[in-house]
C-alpha cells in the first residue's frame, strides 16, 4: 500500500490531500478516515489504497502511522480565551444532559455539531 503524508486537511468541508512518497497528490474524503477520526493534522504519516476518482487519484481506506509532533504552544489561544470557550460548553452540555434526563436524544443534526465543538476544544486543549 502506498504511504505518504497529509498534505491539508479541512474538517469543515470533510477533505484534503495527501502528498504521496512517489510524489503524487492524492485527494482524500473524510469517508476514507477510520471510523475513530474526524481529522487530520498536516504531516501526519499514513497509509491508504488508491482508486481513480472522477478528478483524479483519490485515497481509499486511510490508516494512520505516525502522527506529528504537538502544535507549538505559541499557536495556542489565551487561558482566558478559552476560559471563556469552556464556560459555553458547559452551557451546551447542560441543555443536552437535561434533555437526556428527559429521555431525548439530540437531532442528528444537533448530536454531530455538539461532538464537533467537543472534539475542537479538546484539540485546543490538548494542542
Amino acid at each position: 500500500m502506498p504511504t505518504g503524508k497529509v498534505k491539508f486537511y479541512d474538517e469543515a468541508k470533510g477533505f484534503g490531500f495527501v502528498a504521496s512518497d512517489d510524489g503524487q497528490e492524492v485527494f482524500l474524503h473524510a469517508t476514507a478516515l477510520p471510523d475513530d477520526m474526524t481529522a487530520l493534522k498536516p504531516g501526519t504519516r499514513v497509509e491508504f489504497g488508491i482508486a481513480d476518482g472522477r478528478k483524479g487519484a483519490q485515497a481509499l481506506a486511510v490508516r494512520v502511522l505516525e502522527t506529528p509532533p504537538s502544535i507549538v504552544k505559541a499557536r495556542r489561544k489565551a487561558p482566558d480565551d478559552m476560559a471563556v470557550i469552556v464556560e459555553d460548553l458547559v452551557k451546551l452540555l447542560d441543555k443536552v444532559g437535561g434533555d437526556l434526563r428527559r429521555g431525548r436524544y439530540p437531532d442528528p443534526k444537533s448530536g454531530t455539531r455538539v461532538a464537533a465543538v467537543l472534539r475542537k476544544v479538546a484539540d485546543d486543549l490538548d494542542a
